[in-house]
């Protein structure tokens, strides 16, 4: 039995210089033009059997948009941040620059009285591996970026430092199949057909 999960990441509400950490701000004119230029490519992913969603504001919205009506999950939420919740990474860093540096060294630190990036992989992954399994079964979760990255690393059981180095953007989407514990990264798209010489 095999699930395949694809994440499409949350239109965007802000540059990402501007980005904030647990950002709750609704989608802005910008992001639903995304959300409106993207939906014919997207929408067929209204066709899985399980429609799921990060329960931001943005994530619940570019949801609706694209025609999914998902189901917000709790476990999809981002890093809790603590004190640091509503700060740019710059604004942190102006406050708390050795703090801001300890928790970009080591995933399992919580300078910031919230959640360890270590803990923030296990909870999404876990979400991830109690995902109703039926054979051939697909599902859609809408999430920020973040999430996604966290997603990503715990299915590719790549060390925690990996989720610095992906990048995911506003709209983009990724698969990954499998079953708890054992999750391959899928990549989709037109193949060309091999020319004969």
């Amino acid at each position: 039995m095999a699930l395949r999960v694809t994440f499409v990441a949350a239109a965007g509400s802000s540059s990402v210089l501007a980005e904030r950490f647990e950002d709750d701000r609704p989608l802005d004119r910008a992001g639903w033009g995304e959300v409106q230029r993207a939906a014919h490519e997207l929408l067929p992913l209204a066709a899985a059997d399980l429609r799921y969603c990060s329960p931001t504001p943005r994530s619940r919205a570019t949801g609706d948009g694209l025609g999914y009506a998902p189901l917000a999950q709790l476990a999809l939420r981002d890093c809790d941040m603590g004190r640091w919740r509503g700060l740019t990474l710059g604004e942190a860093m102006a406050r708390e620059p050795e703090a801001v540096d300890a928790w970009l060294a080591d995933p399992r630190v919580t300078p910031h009285g919230g959640e360890s990036l270590l803990d923030f992989i296990g909870r999404v992954g876990g979400w991830l591996d109690t995902r109703p399994l039926e054979d051939g079964s697909g599902a859609v979760a809408v999430a920020e970026p973040s999430v996604i990255r966290a997603a990503l690393v715990y299915a590719l059981k790549a060390p925690p430092a990996t989720y610095w180095n992906i990048d995911v953007r506003s709209l983009s989407t990724i698969s990954v199949a499998g079953r708890p514990g054992r999750w391959n990264l899928r990549l989709d798209g037109v193949c060309a057909q091999p020319t004969r010489a």
